[in-house]
């Protein structure tokens, strides 16, 4: 056998990334057996016919009392069972999201997107402390978003609470679609609202109203309102965005023990229902229309009432929403999360417990992957870029390995002498760049190294690299006329009074 010295390999080649579409390819656990989730998604459906869901919309009362179902006491709208599961079967079971031209991502069966910590009143970081959110905190977590491959959805990442709710949707839209190519988040708070943002979104991405209603450019996030309600701007939401082919994301937040059942097959009994409640409603306004199945249950501290995520009981939560999703064939959203007040060890080791959690379980978005801090109350700056790690570490896990013959390594182990090593070994040095995955923010030098650098520590590191990226940014290309359209489109409204919330 001819063996090659250092100086003959092949020099290696410097390791590329390409997280945009991520596969999942890992086995999928299951806490309940095949007869455990029919039997839990029937008992949704006695949830939805017998009991029925509190609808405060009477917009979304109408139609569903036109396509099959009965209004009763108090509000009370009650679902047939085979109306729902004939209306669930019309979802699609994945389709094409589409960002700034060029840039587009499937979700659907395996494969998996990530978004930024969404809907935090407060924003901190080292230099400037914990804070009232703001435009300008807003237009950074955007922009820290847009910088990296592995946040693939946009968000509310930051509550822009220095512009008046009737302006914010057109100050935060703004924003995106030129900060940013990747996919935006529209509030859901009332039609006008809607309909201004999904007009300056026509005039981003150069589109025509047929066009732009047959093809998903961006999403809301509906929560119902655990137990058993969907509120009035929360039901026009879905009725806005089935309408005009735009994607609901519809997400029960039920917290077992507070406004769910204690167990974790109660509470996702009831997430269950309320989910194909508003899928149901979306189906009826037009069938076909784009829906993510939400799913976000953890549980609560029942000492203190609070929120806690990463816990035992929200990964196992996870694990039967995963289940329940795949019986309906729809793609679906599931988050992440800390409990932490600060960005310290529990919020890392909450959040990567959650992130897992919900990767495993097959969720094919994972909002509040990066910068959640206080159980949604504050994006943190630092927590975002830390966060990146666990991100970019499941979807690296997630990539093939490869078996070829020389990867399997025969020759390379024949190379080496008994008690010698691979450093110099061809196979090494063909392969020493692009092998390994490369950190963001860990520091893997030996203690004397990291000592005489100065002991800085990961969260440190992360206000450099945080504080590094938006000092560099530059915004994605956009043509001038483009840009100004959207400038007067925006002042225009601003100045017509803008679209006050849907109450």
């Amino acid at each position: 056998m001819v063996r090659r010295t250092r100086r003959e390999s092949r020099p290696s080649e410097s390791r590329e990334t390409h997280y945009r579409q991520i596969t999942n390819t890992l086995p999928k656990p299951t806490v309940f057996s095949a007869d455990e989730v029919e039997n839990i998604h029937q008992t949704s459906l006695r949830v939805l016919q017998e009991l029925g869901i509190r609808i405060l919309n009477k917009a979304a009362r109408d139609l569903l009392i036109r396509a099959g179902c009965e209004e009763r006491d108090d509000l009370m709208v009650h679902f047939p069972a085979d109306l729902v599961e004939e209306m669930i079967a019309l979802a699609p079971p994945n389709f094409l999201w589409h960002g700034a031209p060029g840039y587009a991502v499937e979700i659907g069966p395996n494969t998996l997107l990530f978004a930024a910590g969404a809907g935090c009143p407060n924003a901190n970081d080292l230099d400037r402390g914990r804070r009232p959110g703001s435009l300008e905190a807003f237009k950074e977590a955007i922009q820290l978003s847009e910088s990296f491959d592995v946040i693939q959805k946009l968000g509310p990442s930051v509550e822009a609470q220095d512009v008046p709710v009737a302006m914010r949707h057109l100050e935060t839209l703004f924003i995106q679609v030129t900060e940013s190519r990747k996919i935006p988040f529209i509030f859901c708070r009332g039609t006008q609202q809607v309909e201004d943002s999904f007009r300056m979104l026509m005039m981003a991405r150069g589109v025509d109203e047929e066009t732009f209603r047959n093809t998903p450019y961006a999403s809301t996030v509906v929560n119902t309102n655990s137990p058993r309600q969907i509120d009035v701007p929360m039901a026009q939401g879905i009725i806005d965005f089935a309408l005009w082919g735009q994607v609901n994301v519809i997400t029960p937040f039920c917290l077992s023990g507070a406004m769910a059942p204690i167990t974790p097959a109660g509470s996702l009994t009831l997430s269950h229902a309320e989910a194909m409640a508003g899928i149901t409603l979306a189906q009826v306004v037009r069938p076909g229309a784009p829906v993510v199945y939400g799913a976000f249950s953890s549980n609560v501290d029942m000492k203190s009432g609070a929120p806690v995520f990463g816990t035992p009981e929200h990964i196992r939560t996870n694990f039967g929403a995963g289940q329940l999703a795949r019986r309906l064939g729809i793609p679906w959203r599931s988050a992440s999360g800390t409990a932490s007040n600060a960005p310290d060890v529990q919020a890392a080791m909450e959040t990567q417990a959650g992130t897992w959690g919900a990767a495993l379980a097959g969720a094919n978005l994972i909002y509040h992957s990066a910068g959640w801090l206080e159980g949604g109350l504050t994006f943190g700056y630092e927590k975002f870029i830390t966060d990146l790690e666990i991100c970019q570490t499941v979807a690296e896990a997630m990539l093939p390995v490869e078996t070829t013959d020389e990867a399997i390594g025969f020759d390379a182990i024949a190379e080496v002498q008994p008690g010698g090593h691979f450093f110099s070994a061809s196979q090494t040095m063909n392969r020493y760049a692009t092998q390994f995955y490369e950190p963001v923010i860990s520091d893997w030098s030996n203690f004397g190294q990291w000592t005489e650098a100065g002991s800085v520590s990961a969260t440190d590191r992360a206000h450099a690299l945080w504080k590094k990226t938006l000092a560099e940014f530059q915004p994605p290309p956009m043509d001038a006329g483009v840009r100004s359209a959207l400038m007067d489109f925006v002042a225009r409204r601003k100045a017509e009074g803008g679209a006050p919330i849907m109450e």
